[in-house]
């Protein structure tokens, strides 16, 4: 009765378990494909998550096609280094050769911010990939089996909560030295907690089912029930606000690149293309809005990217939880 009512509660199919007439892998891609599509045509259902998802789409297009959109001049051998043209300090109008204009030192802000959506992408992945495996396996852990694990392991997650995440982030990469790799740690370090006590609480919720006792009965051991039954069907929440971490982790790098602390000097990052901007955000005395381009065209990039992250995050509460669905 308990499995039956999990499963009309869920957005999606669980994950069948094998059968001895069915092969477990081409079940779970079958069942795997239908529940992609059933979550696409239900993006596409609301306006919002329809834009967001076009305006990803659009960022991901520009990455995969930086080189032929923005080339790397010549003999340049590490294409995220943004080429300069001169080294005045005073930046240049939108022009021909530079169709978004230039930033203080000369650095080209279309080149700049064709490339930062790599780097967007890269941060952003790596750093919520990483923050979700670690806190996926010690909430799920702590969740499954309880008693002084569960203890030991809450204890130091709420520890690692006391921190301030942003002082915290900021301390360790000032520690570790100027670099997007050493952001990227450091918001591995100080990102993880939320995502472990997430599903927990769901473990702690799937692991009564009875598709969880018929597993123990028939033999299997704690570890793959655990990661084969219980988890698969407690992460979507969990995935829900990865999602919307995404936006959340690009804006955090972009702040500390802003503050100096985040790539280095030259680098193709849109926090760091608003950096070249703060001492002309406000023009000159006869024209306040002599060196808009500076801070409009950057502020506007990460804006976007970071919208559309939102608006398909919000797409995804809706269609994973049952209580929200309907309602909109």
């Amino acid at each position: 009765m308990k499995a039956q009512q999990v499963k009309t509660e869920t957005a999606l199919e669980p994950l069948a378990p094998p059968t001895k007439n069915q092969s477990f892998w081409a079940d779970n891609l079958r069942q795997l494909w239908a529940n992609t599509w059933s979550v696409l045509k239900q993006l596409f259902k609301n306006p919002l998550s329809a834009s967001g998802f076009i305006i990803l789409l659009g960022f991901t297009l520009v990455a995969l096609l930086a080189p032929w959109l923005a080339p790397p001049p010549e003999r340049h051998f590490n294409p995220y280094m943004i080429p300069q043209d001169g080294y005045s300090s005073t930046p240049h109008p939108p022009s021909v050769q530079h169709p978004l204009g230039t930033t203080q030192n000369q650095y080209d802000i279309f080149y700049g911010l064709i490339w930062g959506t790599r780097t967007a992408f890269i941060i952003g992945i790596i750093v919520i990939f990483f923050t979700l495996l670690v806190g996926i396996v010690i909430g799920a852990v702590s969740g499954y089996f309880g008693g002084w694990i569960d203890e030991i392991l809450m204890r130091i997650t709420e520890i690692f909560l006391a921190f301030p995440s942003l002082v915290a982030t900021m301390v360790l990469v000032t520690i570790l030295g100027r670099g997007l790799d050493k952001v990227m740690i450091a918001f591995i370090v100080f990102g993880w907690m939320a995502y472990a006590r997430l599903i927990r609480g769901n473990v702690l919720q799937a692991k009564e089912n009875t598709y969880v006792e018929a597993a123990r009965a028939a033999g299997a051991n704690a570890a793959r029930i655990l990661f084969r039954h219980v988890v698969p069907n407690a992460i979507f929440p969990v995935l829900v606000v990865a999602s919307l971490d995404i936006g959340t982790v690009v804006l955090g790098a972009a702040a500390l690149s802003f503050l100096g602390i985040g790539a280095p000097e030259g680098y193709a990052d849109w926090g760091q293309m608003i950096n070249y901007a703060h001492n002309w955000i406000l023009g000159t005395n006869d024209d306040k809005l002599a060196y808009w381009y500076t801070i409009f065209f950057p502020g506007l990039t990460i804006s976007l990217f970071v919208l559309g992250w939102n608006f398909i995050g919000d797409a995804f509460r809706d269609i994973f939880d049952p209580r929200l669905r309907g309602t909109r």
